[in-house]
């Protein structure tokens, strides 16, 4: 009986990943996230899996299961639940985490939410799912043993091997050993770190580092910025605040909502009276407070790069403020993420990196945990998942290093499909995929040729023309009107006559020949971005209006 696994996302790209298992009809998604855009994504909110062949097959679908609650595994749900209604399975701080996702869409009242544990197996049609704990830089991650007919396929999700995690305990190797003594069919692995020789530290290196800071703090106030879902690196910071006899402030939405809902949960514990509301701050000496935010990845409208540029209504940076952000930028953000430092360094805080100090450490499995996962359970098949293109082929060679034969080890595009059975792996047909654009409230109708358009815009300029012709006389009446925005030279008014009369000349031209507004059109447009090339080298979006008369 074969199974089929379609990535729909995570392979090639760091973030939207979702992946489809189907067997004997039966069909289950593994994780449904988003990617944050590129920078020449102008306007782009949010980038998601196309879920066509998901929406196609709803019937067959029995669930989604969800990793960990990271917004690359789970960001995408509101957008996949607005077209297909399914069940989700998660650990209990993930639910936690969806709910506060799913109420700003309206979805929380019609989704299914079920709560899962690991060591107990859930039975979603012909698959049997057992869920594993792992370490991550979040509470509550999981990995799933998936049992089928024709075998057992492990997806570890995002994990690292902690031995002295801040809770929940080490990344249950006794359990994925187990699975590997019984044979594995396959075995998809998070990639992030596999080019990085060696081990992940552990989160309490982290804590160190911290409280050397806030010892070297003194005087002055505290500000740190990290995700809104690591619960972790709150924890401590409560724990170091209360030490140093200080007050805690969060702020940020995402991390005011994650907060309230960890500490309702018990995933957080702070004593009475630590935790004050962002409005009471200035009610304390600097000493006594620490500011916990988001902004960690330069976001130009979170509260971090508010306070950089002076436009938070409550918090004004002082000189001398020690300012932690605690996070490795999000491959694409490391400009935006430098250019809030550089304006944090300018007023004068004294601001901490991960290359200034160990504020920071990764929730991704180094080469030698990816080498000891893959020697305990000894897959028949590997397929790398989690990672651009390079860090793939870094864990296939890391495969192949471990015992796996180079021809089942299958480094796939998002979109192909592997078809397993116990008598061995081929590749199976290739389903709909790619991303879809979250632009406002429009999702999915925004094309390429509008971002091309916008890109346009942003790198070259805009230059409208205007002008009245006449189509009995075959002329233009009166002059041409031409306005130039974002133009080397647009501001010239020799540089705009002497495009007014080459636009009126090729216009005149053009209409002396026939044919009709189309051809006179580009005849004008032509002529402008002629002129515009030998003139600045530029080539801008042109429009180009022309009344009858």
């Amino acid at each position: 009986v074969p199974v089929k696994i379609i990535p729909l996302g995570g392979l090639g790209e760091v973030g939207k990943n979702t992946t489809l298992y189907e067997c004997q009809g039966d069909m289950i998604l593994v994780d449904c996230g988003i990617v944050f855009p590129d920078s020449d994504m102008y306007g782009i909110d949010l980038v998601i899996p196309d879920f066509s062949y998901v929406v196609e097959n709803k019937e067959h679908i029995k669930g989604v299961l969800i990793t960990h609650g990271h917004e690359d595994h789970i960001g995408a749900l509101p957008y996949l639940l607005k077209k297909v209604d399914l069940p989700i399975y998660a650990t209990r701080l993930t639910i936690g985490l969806i709910k506060n996702k799913l109420e700003e869409h309206g979805l929380l009242r019609s989704t299914k939410l079920i709560e899962i544990t690991p060591k107990r197996k859930i039975r979603l049609g012909c698959f049997t799912v057992e869920p594993i704990h792992v370490n991550h830089s979040i509470p509550d991650a999981v990995g799933f043993a998936i049992e089928c007919p024709a075998g057992v396929i492990l997806q570890t999700g995002d994990f690292k091997v902690d031995y002295t995690p801040i809770s929940g305990g080490p990344t249950d190797l006794v359990t994925i050993g187990e699975y590997g003594k019984k044979g594995v069919l396959a075995l998809l692995s998070d990639s992030t770190n596999s080019e990085r020789p060696g081990f992940t530290s552990t989160e309490l290196k982290v804590g160190q580092s911290f409280a050397t800071l806030f010892q070297r703090a003194q005087k002055k106030r505290i500000i740190i910025a990290t995700f809104a879902s690591n619960v972790y690196r709150i924890q401590q910071i409560i724990d170091l605040a209360v030490a140093a006899g200080r007050k805690v402030a969060v702020s940020g939405r995402s991390m005011v909502n994650n907060t309230q809902m960890a500490l309702e949960l018990g995933y957080l514990h702070a004593p009475e009276g630590v935790l004050i509301d962002i409005e009471e701050i200035n009610q304390y000496p600097p000493e006594k407070i620490v500011l916990v935010t988001t902004g960690s990845q330069g976001e130009p409208l979170s509260a971090l790069a508010r306070i950089a540029n002076g436009e938070h209504r409550t918090i004004q940076m002082d000189e001398g403020d020690t300012v932690i952000v605690s996070a490795t930028p999000v491959p694409g953000n490391e400009k935006a993420v430098t250019r809030v430092i550089n304006s944090l360094a300018k007023i004068g805080a004294d601001v901490y990196d991960k290359n200034r100090a160990r504020v920071h450490v990764s929730g991704h499995a180094g080469a030698e945990e990816l080498k000891l996962v893959l020697s305990i359970v000894q897959p028949k098949a590997f397929m790398p998942v989690h990672g651009e293109a390079t860090h793939l082929r870094a864990h296939a060679r890391l495969a192949e290093a471990t015992g796996v034969p180079t021809d089942n080890v299958f480094i796939c595009e998002n979109g192909e499909s592997l078809e397993l059975t116990s008598q061995g792996v081929v590749r199976g047909e290739t389903v709909q995929s790619g991303i879809v654009f979250v632009d406002g409230l429009s999702v999915g109708d925004t094309s390429q040729g509008v971002l091309d358009e916008r890109n346009a815009l942003g790198s070259q300029g805009f230059a409208a023309i205007a002008a009245a012709v006449s189509p009995k006389g075959k002329n233009v009446v009166g002059n041409v009107q031409i306005e130039m925005h974002g133009i080397t030279g647009g501001d010239d008014d020799f540089l705009v006559r002497e495009a007014q009369g080459t636009v009126k000349n090729a216009l005149g031209r053009a209409m002396g020949k026939g044919g009709g507004q189309k051809e006179w059109k580009k005849a004008g447009r032509d002529a402008l971005l002629s002129l515009l090339w030998e003139r600045t080298k530029t080539r801008p979006m042109v429009i180009v209006n022309l009344l009858e008369v």
